[in-house]
């Protein structure tokens, strides 16, 4: 049906001269524009509600009665790839919790493929009945200091913003390029500033006065603050603050006392990274909204913020609100603060009900059936063998510089330990003291880099963990009690082609193949979660806590952009110096 027509067909419903295809009755209507509950019945026509008032005439009818309807949820800032699933797969998670529309950053596929990985993730998403908005990845790789397997620059990503789900550059995480006004980080804030596009920042260790530079650039979100004084210094200087709740990164509690009647507007909620058990087990923005509210904010206004705020935010006009013209994408739940989830609607048609996912929604199109799968190169190819010898690592001192793991967080600390040394001053683990090798192998372009460093948090009484989702270049990273193991570990994977591991005693216990990219997997999300849950028990037999997630905070102890230390393939970095340092 043409534009026009299903505008006539529309305008037909609201002046109730036809009938609807959907109505929707009796139910307590979250208005998020007035902070209310209303009643009416909600008129649909081809995916778009028509009308709010007395409907009689539908060709559906379903009765809401003792329901609220809420409009679908948008998560704010979330990148696909942590979950280890296709997008069409991810759909099918997050569709159970409400969620209708997410704004992603490819940039996990960007660091390994480059615009090729885009293009595959904006083509993996088409046609499902989930809105995936994409930001451009805007710093590909994140710094200098590490060996990424693509780079790109303001004129790779530029013909992208045509793609009508762009919606600007996504997370601006190099801030030295951007404080000293480098030529090619112009150039992407530039395009993006031309063409009316969001920005989004990524501002983690930058103080109030830093922030106005971000502003001045035209960045108008930020996801990494950390305590609620940083929250205010955002809402204060006009940003939108996003209220990040992920596997590692839980930031809401801290936030959450910034948050007032006069800012809340200002504020959304997003789940940055969040693996696929969590996923699965609390949900996305929708577990958001019920821990605020079990801290005491207003569900209207926690549900406003994960509607409306966020439509806003993005410019996403016809999303956010239950309203006549807005897309029909509803949540009908039982309980408005426990949020429990009774139907889900994508543009009028059901996706989820009574705890079982509606797959018809899912067949595949055409145009997806003919996508082929895409592969990263061969990692065994883009790494050079590695020696019996590789991961030694020997240490002028006793002292060293150690990485503090600070659980559920990104940031770590700067720790100096005595360690312990064999006769010839090599570094030498100990499981009483919780000090681990770990190492970052390069896999991209056989360039024979290792970067070593001691690791404090991880508590393993032996084995190996190892993973080639190593944020945001994804080299392979491992963290072990003995060389043999983390070398068994690390060849492991990438024989599979990428994926996690757990190793013990010349065993490989547990593992997933990753071979898309090295970041996502081919199976289905339930399959995916099942090799997950061996790996946490793998995990559980070598000493892992259970108070955070290993193979997500050992994934990030990769990334430079944040405090205090972390580790590339080219050493170990100190954030406060931005360079390598000994160890």
């Amino acid at each position: 049906m043409h534009t026009k027509d299903k505008l006539t067909k529309r305008i037909d419903v609201a002046a109730k001269r036809a009938a609807a295809d959907l109505i929707i009755r009796n139910g307590k209507i979250v208005n998020v524009f007035t902070g209310s509950i209303m009643s009416g019945d909600i008129a649909i026509a081809d995916g778009v509600i028509a009308g709010i008032g007395r409907y009689t005439e539908g060709s559906e009818v379903i009765d809401a009665a003792g329901q609220w309807i809420i409009p679908g949820l948008i998560d704010g800032h979330v990148h696909i790839e942590s979950s280890m699933l296709t997008p069409r797969e991810f759909a099918k998670v997050v569709l159970q919790h409400g969620v209708t529309a997410v704004v992603t950053d490819p940039h996990e596929m960007a660091n390994v493929m480059g615009s090729k990985g885009i293009q595959y993730m904006l083509d993996q998403s088409a046609g499902l009945p989930l809105d995936i908005y994409v930001n451009l990845p805007s710093c590909v790789p994140s710094t200098p200091f590490e060996t990424s397997g693509a780079a790109l620059e303001a004129e790779d990503l530029r013909p992208f913003y045509a793609h009508p789900k762009v919606l600007g550059l996504a997370e601006v995480m190099d801030f030295p390029a951007l404080a000293a006004g480098s030529p090619g980080m112009i150039s992407k804030l530039a395009d993006a500033n031309e063409l009316h596009a969001h920005i989004d920042g990524h501002a983690a260790g930058i103080d109030r006065e830093q922030l106005n530079l971000y502003m001045a650039a035209g960045i108008r979100t930020d996801h990494e603050a950390i305590d609620a004084e940083e929250a205010r210094h955002r809402l204060e200087l006009g940003m939108y603050l996003m209220i990040r709740e992920g596997t590692v990164a839980k930031d809401l509690e801290a936030l959450l006392p910034a948050v007032n009647a006069g800012n809340s507007r200002r504020c959304l909620f997003v789940t940055d990274d969040k693996l696929i058990d969590d996923l699965l087990e609390e949900g996305s923005v929708d577990y958001s909204i019920r821990l605020a509210v079990s801290k005491g904010l207003d569900p209207v206004t926690a549900i406003q913020m994960a509607t409306l705020n966020a439509a806003e935010c993005f410019g996403l006009r016809r999303q956010g609100a239950i309203a006549p013209g807005y897309k029909a994408d509803l949540v009908i739940v039982d309980d408005l603060e426990k949020l429990a989830i009774s139907q889900v609607f994508k543009e009028g048609v059901c996706v989820f009900r009574s705890g079982t996912l509606q797959e018809e929604a899912f067949n595949v199109s055409a145009a997806q059936a003919s996508l082929e799968p895409m592969h990263s190169s061969d990692i065994k190819a883009g790494m050079k063998p590695l020696r019996p010898d590789a991961l030694e690592l020997p240490l002028a001192s006793d002292t060293c510089n150690v990485i503090g793991i600070i659980p559920n967080s990104l940031v770590t600390r700067h720790l100096k330990e005595h360690v312990a040394r064999d006769g010839q001053l090599k570094f030498l683990p100990s499981t009483e003291r919780d000090q681990l090798k770990l190492a970052v192998v390069e896999r991209h372009h056989r360039t024979g880099n290792i970067g070593l460093a001691v690791v404090k948090g991880f508590g393993l009484r032996k084995g190996a963990i190892v993973s080639s989702v190593a944020h945001d270049s994804h080299n392979i990273i491992c963290a072990g009690v003995t060389d043999e193991d983390m070398l068994l570990a690390i060849g492991h994977v990438a024989a599979m082609n990428g994926g996690l591991a757990v190793v013990a005693d010349g065993e490989v216990l547990a593992s997933l193949s990753l071979p898309v990219g090295g970041l996502l997997s081919e199976q289905s999300y339930i399959e995916v979660n099942q090799q997950m849950l061996d790996l946490y028990a793998a995990l559980r037999t070598i000493g892992a806590p259970d108070a955070f997630n290993p193979f997500l905070t050992l994934s990030f102890l990769a990334l430079p952009v944040i405090p205090e230390l972390k580790i590339t393939d080219k050493g170990l970095f100190e954030f406060a110096s931005n360079r390598h340092i000994e160890v």
